[in-house]
């Protein structure tokens, strides 16, 4: 059955990024879709109205109209409180959730009876999130980028150059969490002659990553004493942790924090899911920092959201299979056809269908193939 796809314009602060680029919306009008794209959707990624009609969307001027028109609605962020009473119920959604750090959103889609998957929780059968990636390796790469701007001192920073010039001592970076997000950021610090530590807790993982930087790195296995000497002698912090689908463990405490030297810098990649660091909260890329404890904290929740094109050609063109499939035959049916998707579902039917999130929440859960009766 063809589907009426809604693209609204994202919301969030300085959210660029864009659910559909116009050579997706010609794939879904080839497989008999319509797509309904809120006017300006696109503009910040470089995507003007006119390319989306010549692409065969109906542009319409408000979120509402996209809304009223669709019945699957895919974004690139949650939906926030203003936008809650724009969805119909029995409304399709495909999008980032992070549910395990937001009870709120999570009880008003099950409330609703939204069927949802997560792009975040969408798995391989060899345990990677391909939709997860792509937007994990913009925001690794730019983690460092935003700890170096926040190092110099008209930032409050220490004053110190990320990777020092000869004869003066380079900034030393800890990532904590060797996937995605610490391996794209130990590629740009190591390219910018930090001292470069990771730390995880699969020595697999350390081995792979010893093999790609070539004893570059000062690979760790944590526990709570190394966890603190690193965060210590640290002057900068990424962390990089993921359980997937999970609230982030919070692994640095405020001891540990107020441990580093003043004007040091802490970027909590994890703040999607409720941030790895005690002291973080998230913040927006309007008012990106705050300091806690003498420490620069920045914990925008969107991070890839600033480089609004790059990001959406890379996240855009891991979702449109995916969207194509769930298109064509609906979220339940889909998912009953593709295990990754299954993987993904969060909510369906006003059931809760992620272990994960259920746990964070303490509520009850179903398992997928009970709610898709298989």
């Amino acid at each position: 059955m063809p589907a009426v796809v809604g693209v609204p314009k994202e919301v969030k602060d300085k959210e660029g990024r864009v659910s559909l680029q116009p050579d997706g919306v010609v794939e879904l009008v080839h497989h008999g879709h319509e797509v309904v794209v809120q006017s300006g959707a696109g503009r910040i990624s470089g995507f003007s109205d006119e390319e989306y009609e010549r692409a065969g969307a109906r542009v319409v001027g408000s979120a509402r109209e996209v809304f009223e028109a669709a019945e699957l609605i895919v974004k690139v962020k949650e939906p926030i409180p203003e936008e809650y009473e724009l969805y119909r119920e029995g409304q399709q959604l495909f999008t980032y959730l992070h549910l395990a750090a937001d009870r709120r959103l999570t009880e008003f889609l099950l409330r609703k009876r939204i069927n949802s998957i997560a792009y975040e929780t969408v798995e391989l059968e060899d345990g990677s999130l391909p939709l997860l990636a792509p937007m994990s390796e913009v925001a690794g790469r730019m983690s460092v980028q935003a700890a170096a701007h926040c190092l110099e001192s008209p930032q409050g920073g220490a004053g110190l150059l990320l990777g020092g010039v000869p004869g003066t001592p380079a900034a030393k970076v800890t990532i904590i969490g060797g996937g995605v997000v610490g391996t794209e950021a130990a590629k740009i610090a190591v390219g910018m002659r930090a001292i470069v530590r990771v730390m995880d807790i699969n020595p697999k993982r350390l081995a792979y990553l010893s093999d790609i930087f070539g004893g570059r790195l000062d690979l760790v296995l944590p526990n709570r004493a190394r966890t603190a000497a690193y965060v210590r002698e640290s002057d900068v912090v990424i962390g990089a942790v993921l359980v997937p689908g999970a609230k982030a463990p919070k692994l640095v405490s405020r001891e540990m924090v107020a441990s580093m030297r003043p004007g040091s810098v802490i970027v909590d990649v994890a703040i999607d899911q409720g941030g790895c660091v005690e002291t973080a909260r998230p913040t927006t890329h309007s008012d990106p920092t705050y300091v806690e404890e003498g420490v620069i904290h920045y914990c925008v929740a969107n991070i890839p959201g600033a480089v609004a094109r790059t990001s959406t050609l890379a996240l855009t063109s891991a979702t449109l299979p995916y969207l194509l499939r769930i298109a064509d035959r609906g979220i339940e049916g889909a998912a009953r056809e593709d295990p990754a998707l299954m993987r993904g579902l969060s909510t369906l039917g006003g059931a809760l269908v992620s272990r994960p999130v259920a746990e964070a929440h303490g509520l009850p859960c179903t398992e997928p193939e009970e709610a898709l009766g298989l």
